[in-house]
């Protein structure tokens, strides 16, 4: 039987705040939406990378994987984390002499999923490997049944250039860093579920998760100090994709923001 599978991307979780809003409603909308997948942003749940104690939290809180981007080295004592979770995943054309991985194959009682986390080299990641021939090669190492990318980059035109650059060759793939989402969720024109940004996990009352005085603060040209989230409700964003098991490609993308 062709049952379709839900895979479930959430945005950065940013911060205590963020943190804990994901403990208190990931796993009832698993639940809900009978999600098969998650995949977790995590690189900011420190406001600046994350420490061991907080990726572990957020694997218990029902994340499958937990994928990182450019604060993913912001805290030097996940680097043993990163070398000894499988789960845990920082951008792979970051240097090889970097710790950690970038890509992971997970089994679901038989059917393979393979999670990539690259990160974009417009504006935030010079040095690192071209994310489009890196994806090339990782796609040739093993067959899987779908397979998902976290796509962290900052230009909208590379995340969109990497979508068409993948379509029909990835189930999914979506962008974070922004910490706004995006309502351009899409299938692409050969069956790739896309969405350039799924938004953040954290403080509604916020700029992308730190205190708003703060933030202003920092544009007048004061000194900001170390980020800090202000209290108050949050949100949980990200996206929702269905996949066809007998294709590997995406059916159908929905937006989801948790409040």
């Amino acid at each position: 039987m062709n049952r379709p599978y839900h895979i479930l991307a959430v945005g950065d979780v940013v911060g205590e705040p963020g943190l804990l809003h994901l403990e208190k409603v990931l796993r009832p909308l698993q639940k809900l939406k009978n999600i098969s997948f998650t995949v977790v942003n995590g690189e900011n749940a420190s406001g600046i990378g994350l420490t061991r104690e907080q990726a572990e939290r957020i694997r218990c809180a029902g994340a499958d994987a937990v994928t990182l981007g450019n604060h993913a080295f912001g805290k030097a004592q996940i680097g043993n984390l990163l070398d000894d979770a499988p789960w845990l995943l920082r951008p792979a054309n970051y240097s090889g002499r970097a710790p950690g991985h970038g890509c992971e194959i997970f089994d679901l009682g038989g059917v393979r999923v393979r999670v990539i986390n690259l990160i974009g080299r417009c504006g935030l990641a010079w040095g690192a490997d071209n994310p489009f021939t890196l994806a090339d090669r990782l796609l040739e190492r093993e067959k899987t049944d779908f397979t998902l990318v976290d796509f962290h980059a900052e230009a909208t035109s590379e995340k969109l250039a990497l979508g068409y650059y993948l379509d029909g060759r990835v189930s999914a793939l979506w962008g974070t860093h922004t910490h706004v989402p995006t309502a351009d969720e899409r299938i692409y024109p050969k069956g790739t579920g896309y969405i350039t940004d799924l938004g953040m996990t954290g403080p509604i009352e916020s700029v992308l998760g730190v205190e708003p005085r703060q933030s202003v603060e920092n544009f007048l040209g004061g000194l900001p100090g170390r980020y800090r989230q202000p209290e108050g409700p949050c949100k949980l964003q990200g996206a929702l994709f269905t996949l066809d098991c007998e294709t590997g490609l995406c059916t159908a993308v929905e937006r989801v923001d948790i409040r």
